[in-house]
């Protein structure tokens, strides 16, 4: 059942956990103004959340409050960048979160290799990419399976989205890499526009990049579409999206 304003409203609940696709909607839907103030809190995770999404849903009088968290942890153990008590992070030379704490699984169930590996020392190395701030917050850069390898160089799609999401015309956007001869793979963004008759061009989406981050971060193709393919997390399905890029890539090469 599709999480709405009203649904939200008449559920007599203090928090709802959602991943960022689910705010976006919600608010394009007319939360801020149409929940009561004592209305749920927002628990936010399954994915990187960008800057401009938090601050649109807080200027429009939503709580929300960033989790972080996974199977292994039980769940969420680290709210708004701070680890819960007994919970430690640590970053890896090559960006990786680590996580130690009674959170912690005791193992993969029949993968006592896996299990070693997994919580070497005692601490779990994640699938995600991170940062650690002067305060101890942490700052999750986005998932390693995802990371775009562009020229040599390494894209995290969750750093570029973020970016790309604050470009004029851009109501949401998910950014993969896609099969390319010439660089290995090219960074692609799929972009649901604000506007379905004047979508955002593949130029202003480039300008937007490069202004904050390393030109080879910026996108080298522009798919509009009307929504994502979505997982049953409701998490957007970067596969099916790479798919139907590379489908597209195909054709224009045809013609």
């Amino acid at each position: 059942k599709p999480v709405t304003p009203a649904l939200l409203a008449g559920a007599g609940c203090q928090f709802v956990s959602l991943v960022p696709t689910q705010l976006r909607r919600l608010l394009a839907a007319g939360a801020g103004s149409s929940l009561p103030s004592a209305g749920p809190a927002v628990l936010l995770g399954g994915a990187a959340a960008a800057d401009s999404l938090l601050a649109r849903a807080r200027a429009a009088g939503l709580t929300v409050v960033t989790s972080y968290g996974m199977s292994e942890t039980c769940g969420g153990c680290v709210y708004d960048g701070l680890p819960l008590d007994g919970v430690e992070v640590r970053i890896a030379a090559d960006g990786r979160i680590s996580l130690a704490g009674p959170v912690l699984f005791a193992g993969y169930r029949l993968q006592p290799a896996l299990s070693s590996a997994a919580l070497a020392g005692g601490w779990f190395r994640t699938a995600d990419y991170g940062v650690l701030g002067a305060d101890g917050r942490l700052t999750v850069r986005g998932r390693a399976d995802d990371v775009i390898v562009s020229g040599g160089e390494k894209v995290v799609p969750g750093e570029v989205e973020a970016v790309l999401g604050t470009c004029a015309g851009v109501a949401d956007v998910v950014v993969v890499g896609v099969p390319d001869a010439e660089w290995g793979e090219a960074v692609t963004a799929f972009v649901i526009p604000a506007d379905p008759a004047v979508p955002p061009g593949l130029a202003d989406l480039k300008a937007r990049a490069r202004s904050a981050l390393p030109a080879y971060s910026a996108p080298r193709r522009v798919c509009i579409v009307s929504q994502f393919p979505q997982l049953p997390s409701g998490k957007p399905d970067r596969a099916a999206l790479r798919r139907a890029a590379g489908r597209q890539a195909a054709r224009d090469s045809v013609s």
